[in-house]
């Protein structure tokens, strides 16, 4: 059986390390990471060996030559252009004889018995076996469920939080028949994305296998330290460099150690290596070969790069350092740091914690690199489910809101036209001109909005067609600002866009241009207003409402404008419309750009003591963005949300008598018994941001909403709009001919209760995997999360936060007891599942 090494890999998550060096060849304990696994195959008699290559491929060529040095036969593949992980080893099927082969990684650590993989594809007679192992955060990864005799059921590349339903993941180590590559297509080609779903649809016996053992994906800079310090823990079975001198020590040849200097184990000291009088070194650090190590310095938990020089007194902790790093005197690296091949910190320098410096720079004597050349270290996500999100001025700052205008820039087209827009927060008066300005820096042209409503900013980025950045605060957050990134339809960003995004963010290759071509400039009160006036328009023409003839449709409600955008627009509105409406608490307040909930519940009781002393039919509080609505009706009563998405139901229903409701996957299902009985149906979606915008675009759904009161009337455009919504409730209810609280009475009660669960990052993957192993034989629906029906329709939805160590539970029953049961039995079986 021959082996094929998929060594191709650029390693952008990795840079600036991998700037200059490919990825498989970057040291861990003092060896080129694919020279672990060479040795880990030549362990298991897998000495035939394809190496498939292609970013600086001599680079690993060189490295490696024929192999004859490891004992084994090197032979090697190209790739002129990328093909993928399956494309990339059909390209180099001449080379494999016809044989059985294991195809593996360059740059991922194991120690997994290859011999007990190959003999279990053997004894399944297997096309295909897949290399399982289970990981606590699976979502950099690829997920597969097996079934009990270990073919596998399903694969789900890279999912988000709310598509884990397990922590079992593909490793990327595959054993194959030959004749599998009459199945990988032409071009590029992936495995788990094109292949095997085809082989699984055929019948073909793909099948898997959980390996024990360690394995270590090295993708990133904490994945890189964590795999050196597992490799000095001994947690992975791999030969670090040099000869253990004493237990702990590791020491190559021919380096000079003083006899004072401290060396705290684990360590690895590489070949040729200097440690000075006083030095001192470890625990959990890698010193490259050559690297020389001067009096006083001190190095903890860092891994420092061959041929590196660390002068008297410096300072390393935690940190990587490149190739030829030069440290000069007092110069200091602070954690999770990195520093590319050939940087220059001269005397007293200092790169704080979570630096990244690009190869070749020089920090000058006493400088501090505190915020970066480039910030190399991220949070497991930088992305919220609405986009970048946090703290103004701890999380979220003037820097990183460049840094996003830099990365989105980057995939803006010639001639394009960015919107920049901002609500009236003190957030968004700061954030949106730096935007604007990194925008412009990349040559990119803006259109400047200045304040407006939210949905009023995404019909006018939808019809410029090149995207928008708006910067607002966070909702029930005052000290929280979020970057929102829509795309060209005005719609909220893919994750797998704000992946993107993050990803260009984290290497900061941003598109640069000169001063001759800066990005031009449109803005201006008057653009402003004349987006608010065509909009006024736009919902005036597309949804049916009272006119002036009728007398306002005698419906007289009360407008709540909450002191935020939705007065901007109200007035043209109601101008256009007849709206027969009190308006109250209209101009902007950047004290009230957002509220909490304690807040909300006093407004709408304020709210509803003006409906009544108005003798008003109904009252609606906006959200500040103007996205939201909240109603009170005639009594003076608030409305719940789940209540006024189930009103928009029946009304949207019963008026069209057919057609679809989008709703999220959290939402009551007593929705889809309201449509059914006016012969409409409901589809439920993921919970995204943006997914009920996607699923109004079809032409067929006559409404979409979630339960905290947003709604998208597909009239009017795919985008939530809270003035839009009034427009529509009040044209249903003037059809319906029925007053609203009788309308209300007769709605059935939802009993939806949720509950937040804390849960480390670490245990996600393995709770889902709980979650579906005691599901046992009930229904399982993996629309997002995981959600469990009862028999008798009963459910549960568990579903992970995206961006916070939680995870969600709903559940929905009969009455609010048997729901709160629920969330009681599934709390148990996550936390104590052996009980439960």
């Amino acid at each position: 059986m021959k082996a094929v090494v998929m060594a191709g890999g650029e390693g952008s998550r990795l840079r600036p390390l991998t700037a200059t060096v490919p990825k498989p060849l970057l040291p861990v304990a003092g060896r080129p990471v694919m020279e672990h696994v060479l040795r880990l195959l030549r362990r298991h008699r897998l000495t035939s060996t394809v190496v498939t290559v292609a970013y600086l491929a001599d680079a690993v060529r060189e490295e490696f030559g024929d192999g004859s040095a490891l004992g084994m036969q090197l032979a090697y593949a190209h790739e002129s252009v990328p093909l993928g992980t399956a494309g990339s080893v059909r390209n180099a099927a001449g080379l494999l004889g016809g044989e059985p082969f294991v195809v593996i990684s360059g740059d991922a650590l194991t120690d997994f018995d290859l011999s007990a993989l190959i003999a279990y594809h053997r004894a399944k007679k297997a096309l295909v076996t897949v290399c399982l192992a289970r990981v606590p955060e699976p979502v950099e990864f690829g997920i597969t469920v097996t079934a009990p005799d270990g073919r596998i059921e399903r694969f789900l590349e890279k999912p988000t939080w709310g598509q884990v339903f397990s922590d079992t993941v593909n490793t990327g180590i595959y054993v194959m028949e030959p004749q599998v590559l009459q199945h990988v297509p032409d071009g590029a080609a992936d495995w788990s994305k094109d292949v095997f779903p085809a082989l699984m649809a055929a019948g073909l016996p793909v099948f898997g296998y959980v390996a024990e053992g360690y394995w270590e994906d090295i993708g990133t800079h904490d994945s890189y330290l964590a795999a050196h310090a597992d490799v000095l823990a001994g947690r992975v079975e791999v030969e670090p460099v040099g000869s253990e001198r004493e237990a702990g020590i590791w020491v190559g040849d021919g380096a000079r150690i003083a006899a004072d200097a401290q060396l705290n184990a684990p360590v690895v000291i590489g070949p040729g290596a200097q440690i000075a009088s006083g030095a001192r070194v470890g625990p959990g650090t890698v010193i490259g070969a050559g690297t020389v190590v001067e009096q006083a310095a001190v190095a903890e938990g860092a891994v420092v790069g061959e041929h590196s020089y660390i002068g008297p007194a410096a300072a390393l902790a935690g940190c990587v350092t490149g190739r030829n790093s030069r440290l000069r005197g007092g110069a200091r690296i602070g954690e999770g740091a990195v520093l590319g091949d050939g940087c220059l910190l001269k005397e007293h320098a200092t790169v704080a914690a979570g630096v990244m410096v690009p190869p070749g720079r020089t920090l000058e004597a006493h400088a501090t690199a505190a915020t970066t050349v480039l910030r190399a270290r991220t949070p497991r996500t930088m992305f919220a489910s609405r986009g970048l999100s946090g703290a103004l001025g701890v999380d979220l700052t003037c820097e990183s809101a460049a840094r996003l205008a830099g990365a989105f820039a980057t995939q803006v087209p010639d001639g394009a036209v960015v919107t920049v827009a901002r609500d009236h927060s003190h957030a968004g008066q700061v954030l949106a001109p730096v935007l604007t300005a990194a925008l412009r820096a990349a040559g990119v042209d803006v259109r400047d909005l200045g304040h407006l409503p939210l949905p009023v900013a995404r019909h006018e980025t939808a019809l410029a067609g090149g995207g928008a950045l708006i910067a607002a605060a966070a909702p029930g957050r005052p000290d929280c600002a979020d970057l929102r990134v829509l795309d060209g339809d005005g719609i909220d960003a893919t994750p797998a866009a704000h992946r993107t995004l993050e990803r260009l963010m984290h290497r900061a290759e941003h598109r640069r241009t000169t001063a001759g071509h800066i990005g031009a400039l449109h803005s201006g009160e008057a653009a402003a207003q004349a987006a608010l006036d065509a909009y006024a328009g736009h919902l005036a023409d597309r949804i049916p409402h009272p006119d002036a003839g009728d007398g306002g449709g005698g419906v007289r409600v009360v407008l709540d404008a909450a002191f935020g955008a939705a007065g901007l627009l109200l007035d043209a509105v109601i101008s256009r419309t007849a709206l027969r409406a009190l308006v109250i608490n209209t101009g902007l307040d950047g004290a009230r750009a957002t509220e909490t909930a304690t807040e909300r519940h006093g407004a709408l009781a304020y709210l509803g003591s003006v409906v009544t002393a108005n003798n008003a039919a109904f009252g609606v509080r906006f959200d500040p963005t103007g996205e939201r609505l909240h109603l009170v009706d005639g009594t003076g009563r608030p409305v719940p949300d789940e209540t006024t998405l189930l009103l928009m139901c029946h009304l949207s229903a019963a008026h069209a008598r057919t057609g679809r409701i989008a709703l999220p996957a959290t939402a009551s299902r007593t929705a889809a018994g309201l449509a059914a009985a006016h012969g409409a149906t409901v589809e439920y979606t993921p919970t995204t941001p943006g997914q009920l915008s996607r699923a109004a675009a079809d032409g067929r759904t006559i409404l979409a909403g979630d339960t905290e009161g947003a709604f998208v009337i597909p009239q009017a455009g795919p985008h939530p709009d809270a003035i839009a919504a009034l427009l529509h409730l009040t044209a249903l209810l003037r059809a319906h001919r029925e007053p609203l609280s009788s309308l209300l009475a007769a709605l059935p009660t939802p009993h939806v209760r949720r509950r937040r669960l804390p849960t480390p990052w670490e245990t996600k993957g393995h709770l889902m995997r709980t979650v579906a192993d005691q599901a046992g034989t009930r229904t399982i629906d993996t629309t997002d999360g995981i959600r469990i029906v009862e028999a008798d329709g009963r459910w549960t939805l568990i579903l992970p936060d995206p961006a916070h160590p939680a995870t969600h539970l709903w559940a929905e029953a009969g009455t609010d007891a048997e729901a709160h049961a629920l969330l009681d039995h599934w709390t148990t079986a996550l936390t104590h599942p052996t009980t439960a």
